[in-house]
């Protein structure tokens, strides 16, 4: 029986380089020349640094820059609060992945909706679909890409 999964990944390599070559951008670039502006990353946490809130806001526009020509979709990153004290400003961004409870929720209320002829179940943060061709698998693609997600997904593990 044909089946796929729905899931939500980050590469977690171009994410990496994004926040580098973020952090090479702010040593060269003559309006945060001088300061302590800085992007760390730990996992899917990205911390962003600077000395003001306004400076914040100007590495976050460099950053969100460099994850869309690392083809990481911007909408998968979640904002934190901004917090700020004399010495300096942070802001916390979260890379979001995997499908969660509600947006699967989602999902198989739209492909049920389609009445394909399909299965649908929740596997960890993947949706695995299942159906008794490969022309309706398709049209379940088609569906999901055509309900326009704000959350970014990828169709994978296609198999007849």
């Amino acid at each position: 029986m044909p089946s796929f999964d729905i899931v939500s990944i980050i590469d977690k390599q171009e994410l990496r380089n994004a926040v580098d070559q973020t952090n090479r951008e702010l040593r060269t670039r003559f309006d945060l020349k001088g300061i302590d502006a800085r992007v760390e990353n730990t996992n899917n946490d990205i911390i962003i640094v600077a000395e003001v809130e306004f400076q914040t806001r100007q590495i976050l526009e460099i950053l969100h820059s460099k994850l869309t020509k690392r083809k990481i979709d911007i909408n998968c990153i979640e904002m934190g609060d901004l917090s700020t004290n004399l010495a300096e400003a942070r802001q916390r961004l979260v890379a979001k992945e995997g499908i969660d409870k509600e947006l699967g929720r989602t999902l198989i209320k739209i492909l049920k909706g389609s009445k394909l002829k399909i299965q649908t179940q929740m596997q960890d943060s993947q949706l695995r679909v299942s159906g008794k061709s490969r022309n309706v698998l398709q049209e379940a693609i088609q569906k999901i890409k055509d309900s326009k997600q704000e959350f970014p997904l990828q169709f994978e593990n296609f198999r007849d």
